[in-house]
């Protein structure tokens, strides 16, 4: 049985990885050159942490992408948030058969900072890795000049300036990748339609079955599950194609279904809603207010 080691901060980090100390306590940089993993991580061991992780595999090769495998060249950015799991295995393999390097930040270092106040936006922490960022040779130089600002900061001997430097580097250097992750997503239309298409066609034919009545309404997770992408990178894909996010989607179809019914049966709105899959009738009468700008009441008697 797997045992989950959590790794509470980037002390204990460097000491797992063979490292000397960190020169700052909170935000750290290594090359996989220079990770050497020490003997009490296992490959029967998985392991989270308490801080957010950047990580480039400079590699060739290809990576499966829903159904689709895309080639890349220039380097392959995978980003993880605290108490994600992670196999160290992995890990070690990756240091093995590529180079590569790893940012490390502790949520320690964002308090009272305005990036503190909106690391939640970066929903790229939470893709999974087949949902990776392909940057080309101009974009990881870009990612590698923010890299460079941070580490020569916490490098030198820290003075006043010094935790905003390195803050406003790395809301940098989050925000290029923001930017590169749209270009992905532009340069995958096609790819992106057709996930659209069957979010579409899944939403459709489940307000059309009894399963709203049965399972409730469907959630982000199973949408996305259905489709074999992370709940944050559907809702970011949706929204760049279409402009509304996964529970907008959801939530169109629902009152579509909702308005189909009140016109074309005789249920009253209490059976309408609990066919829906709502538990309360109210939760149903709140949202539809709240969407179409009327009760579901006052539609029926419009209409």
């Amino acid at each position: 049985m797997n045992q989950l080691f959590n790794i509470k901060s980037i002390s204990e980090l460097h000491r797992i990885l063979g490292c000397p100390p960190p020169k700052h306590p909170a935000i750290s940089f290594l090359n996989f050159a220079e990770m050497n993993v020490a003997t009490d991580i296992s490959e029967t061991i998985k392991a989270n942490t308490d801080f957010y992780i950047i990580s480039l595999k400079a590699a060739q090769g290809s990576m499966k992408y829903g159904r689709n495998h895309y080639d890349f060249e220039e380097g392959t950015l995978l980003f993880t948030a605290p108490n994600q799991v992670l196999s160290p295995s992995n890990l070690i393999e990756d240091m093995d058969d590529t180079c590569g390097w790893s940012l490390f930040f502790h949520p320690d270092l964002l308090y009272h900072s305005d990036l503190g106040k909106k690391i939640s936006q970066y929903s790229f922490f939470t893709y999974e890795a087949n949902e990776a960022l392909h940057l080309s040779e101009d974009e990881k130089s870009k990612i590698l000049d923010c890299i460079g600002n941070i580490t020569e900061e916490y490098n030198q001997n820290i003075d006043q300036h010094s935790q905003d430097l390195i803050l406003s580097n790395l809301e940098l250097l989050l925000n290029y990748c923001r930017r590169f992750y749209d270009r992905q997503f532009y340069t995958r239309r096609k790819y992106n339609k057709d996930i659209v298409v069957q979010i579409e066609r899944l939403l459709l034919e489940y307000f059309n079955s009894d399963k709203p009545g049965l399972l409730g309404l469907p959630s982000v997770k199973y949408c996305a599950e259905q489709v074999n992408l992370s709940p944050n990178y559907l809702s970011d894909l949706l929204k760049k194609e279409t402009g509304k996010n996964t529970k907008e989607h959801i939530n169109y179809y629902l009152l579509e279904k909702a308005k189909a019914l009140l016109l074309s049966s005789e249920l009253n709105i209490n059976e309408i809603a609990y066919d829906l899959g709502f538990e309360y009738s109210k939760s149903f009468g709140k949202l539809f207010k709240k969407k179409v700008g009327i009760t579901p009441k006052e539609y029926r008697k419009l209409n």
